[in-house]
């Protein structure tokens, strides 16, 4: 990704936070869950964390009591997807040996990225890079990029109007990212993207530029902010939808 003060103040910062490896391992962590202990099912929801918390924050907060509780017919995944793997470019390379391949070996043929800020970032870059591995994506509050280039795209009037320029994309991950999603998410390809945030979340100007290239079915907005229990209520929107079910 594209260096920069901000960039670097955010690294430093994560760097201090306790009980956190920050330094991308192979293979990546992962914990799995069964929808039901007697039987695993061939879908599979995959937890991509955000900066905050951990891979175990899914269990924790409830998520997987949640799909088990409404007998949803989904396994489900939840890597340790942290910014290490981002700040390395290791991300997406990590997930397909460690999660997505031998989960499509194990009989999972229907997978879904739930992620949630920062994971919501790492579901579309995955999406980008090998989207016939993927059933679907749901993006949670996501992370889509910082202050310059949101405004930019709104003062061209919004995404469909908005020209990337010319740029490396191996400079400038938020054009690269914008550019795709103008140019494939924008244009309704075959896998679904679902977004779902808070009303008062500190990322709404560019939720609201993505929810206006998607399906006004696939967009849900409720009160709230940038924080678990808004998380919580948007995934239970996410689950009531049955929008993933193949």
């Amino acid at each position: 990704m594209r260096k920069s003060t901000l960039g670097i103040t955010m690294m430093g910062i994560i760097l201090l936070l306790p009980g956190c490896a920050w330094f991308a391992q192979a293979p990546m962590d992962v914990l799995y869950y069964q929808a039901d202990a007697n039987c695993s099912q061939n879908n599979l929801f995959v937890f991509m964390r955000g900066i905050g918390g951990s891979h175990r924050s899914f269990e924790k907060e409830g998520l997987v009591d949640d799909v088990r509780t409404k007998n949803l017919p989904f396994d489900m995944a939840a890597p340790n997807a942290h910014f290490g793997y981002y700040s390395d470019r290791s991300l997406i390379k990590r997930l397909k040996a460690d999660v997505i391949d031998p989960a499509r070996l194990h009989g999972h043929d229907h997978i879904w990225l739930v992620g949630f800020s920062m994971g919501g970032l790492g579901s579309l870059l995955y999406l980008r890079e090998q989207p016939n591995d993927i059933g679907g994506i749901c993006l949670i509050s996501p992370f889509l990029g910082y202050d310059a280039i949101i405004e930019e795209i709104q003062v061209a009037g919004g995404l469909r109007s908005w020209s990337p320029g010319v740029y490396d994309p191996n400079e400038d991950w938020e054009r690269m990212l914008w550019h795709w999603i103008k140019e494939n998410v924008a244009n309704d390809q075959p896998v679904p993207v679902y977004l779902a945030y808070g009303e008062e979340d500190a990322y709404i100007k560019a939720h609201a530029l993505l929810a206006a290239v998607l399906p006004a079915n696939r967009v849900v907005h409720l009160h709230g902010g940038h924080d678990y229990e808004t998380f919580k209520a948007l995934w239970l929107r996410f689950i009531q939808s049955e929008i993933y079910m193949p």
